[in-house]
């Protein structure tokens, strides 16, 4: 029986689409023993750390001179305010409303790129994509608004994740023209590293100054050891290796699958809602999603 060539990279697209969909549960999982400043700290130092070091053991290049500098500030913008930026919205939103939210990553994505040099410009198929994605949205927040205003949760959280997606896509963009001679890995260890440590500020400010506490007990523990070995190493590995081994257009199928897998856990293990509204808006959401991605292939968002 012959093996299909492309074996591995499938199966590591499988791994992008099963573990970073498991990520949003993780989150929550741990935000019940973490505060979210110091949860995103512990997360990226563990994991940039260990990303160096296997780098390291394996005969990577590591950077040189200002190429840390630059590699550590797009971490702090994709993973530090991206991923960040996601973990304080699950203090206000379910797991699954937040992998709704993050789905509209790819329209920040296009909007930034038309604003950089020399970048793709927006078009007619482009807005009409975004326009209805934004009617998704809208059938999620329009309702939380009329009842709560813009204190009510729901907005609150879909606030914070359009700052996220915003700071991800500013960070893809800068590092699309600002090119790295880094391996992939080793860049994106650097950018975790990097995002741990900036966060470490706030996580002591919020600690010392709010005497906000964490609670080291062995589920919160678990829930940022999973964070860290299957949603940043693993996961973020597996990405890399599975787009240079398979076209973009199938590797971005992990957009549609995570907030599947992200609603699917999230109603199992804390019955979080998931009725016909939010299952509408979720179809809304991905067919504009697969619209913006069908006209600029080059539109995406890897959440590690």
């Amino acid at each position: 029986m012959v093996r299909h060539p492309h074996a591995a990279a499938y199966w590591a697209l499988a791994a992008v689409c099963l573990f970073w969909g498991t990520t949003y549960l993780g989150i929550r999982i741990a935000l019940e023993s973490f505060p979210p400043f110091l949860l995103v700290s512990l997360r990226f130092i563990s994991s940039g750390a260990l990303l160096l070091l296997g780098a390291r053991l394996l005969g990577y290049e590591m950077p040189r001179g200002r190429e840390w500098l630059w590699s550590a500030l797009h971490g702090c913008l994709t993973v530090g305010v991206g991923t960040g930026g996601l973990v304080l919205a699950e203090t206000h939103i379910a797991s699954a409303l937040a992998a709704l939210f993050v789905a509209v990553g790819p329209f920040w994505n296009v909007g930034i790129e038309t604003l950089m040099p020399r970048g793709e410009k927006l078009h007619g198929p482009a807005i009409a994509g975004m326009l209805v994605g934004l009617a998704g949205v809208l059938i999620l927040v329009v309702p939380d608004v009329l009842n709560k205003g813009f204190r009510g949760p729901i907005w609150l959280g879909f606030a914070i994740l359009q700052v996220s997606c915003c700071g991800w896509a500013l960070g893809s963009s800068m590092m699309r023209h600002h090119q790295t001679r880094a391996h992939p890995v080793v860049a994106g260890g650097v950018q975790q590293l990097g995002a741990g440590l900036a966060f470490a500020v706030p996580a002591w400010v919020d600690s010392t100054v709010r005497g906000t506490a964490a609670h080291w007990d062995t589920q919160g523990i678990l829930a940022v050891a999973y964070l860290v070995v299957f949603g940043s190493i693993v996961g973020y590995s597996a990405y890399v290796y599975s787009l240079s081994h398979l076209p973009v257009a199938l590797v971005s199928i992990y957009n549609y699958v995570n907030p599947m897998v992200a609603a699917l856990l999230g109603w199992l293990v804390y019955r979080e809602p998931f009725g016909r509204r939010e299952l509408t808006a979720m179809i809304v959401i991905l067919v504009g999603v697969a619209i913006v991605k069908q006209v600029t292939p080059r539109s995406g968002r890897p959440v590690t």
